[in-house]
């Protein structure tokens, strides 16, 4: 089955193809990127609104993924407005150092987070199905890593001792997405079986 993914972005397609290897299923960028208002109050309204949206355009099964971080001790600030976090900040180091500040004295408990990733597949009105990996950690109290991006080389997984920048090869296997996406793979295995 092939899938358009809520984006243009021709890398994250080939990404998720990967991430679907065995599954059936072939995703490829849009034909064209859609501006979708993404103005959910969760990842999974605004991995539906996104999916929707290029569903409804291009008439074809689609993909839409939502991703962010959310840190306990400030849920209102990140959650689905990671990107948006401190609109100050015009890059993602500046925006893991200011929230590394705003956690200054707090206890590794109290900086406790996670990695939120929800899968939207919108096959058609009738058939859309949801599926969310979470990857549980804390913020650690400096930047470390040149791999990854976004907030990467700030969170420290659970059993970790170093942050998503420095473990690539676990973060493929393990990540929020990668977690998403091996149900989606395990959903549509027996999906496409039994539709044949």
């Amino acid at each position: 089955m092939k899938l358009f993914l809520a984006s243009s972005n021709p890398h994250k397609a080939e990404e998720f193809s990967e991430l679907f290897t065995g599954s059936g299923l072939i995703v490829e960028a849009a034909p064209e990127k859609l501006e979708v208002v993404e103005d959910g109050t969760t990842f999974n309204q605004n991995s539906f609104l996104k999916a929707k949206a290029y569903f409804d355009k291009f008439k074809n099964p689609t993909i839409a993924d939502d991703s962010g971080l959310v840190v306990e001790a400030f849920p209102d600030q990140l959650g689905v407005h990671s990107a948006r976090f401190a609109p100050e900040c015009e890059t993602y180091a500046e925006k893991c150092t200011k929230l590394i500040s705003m956690l200054d004295g707090y206890s590794k408990e109290k900086r406790a987070a996670y990695f939120v990733c929800y899968i939207c597949i919108y096959i058609n009105e009738d058939e859309i199905y949801n599926f969310e990996g979470r990857v549980k950690g804390h913020i650690g109290d400096e930047m470390k890593g040149d791999h990854g991006f976004g907030y990467d080389p700030i969170f420290i997984p659970e059993g970790k001792n170093s942050t998503l920048a420095e473990l690539p090869e676990w973060k493929m296997e393990n990540s929020h997405r990668a977690k998403a996406s091996k149900m989606v793979v395990d959903f549509f295995k027996e999906y496409i079986a039994n539709s044949k």
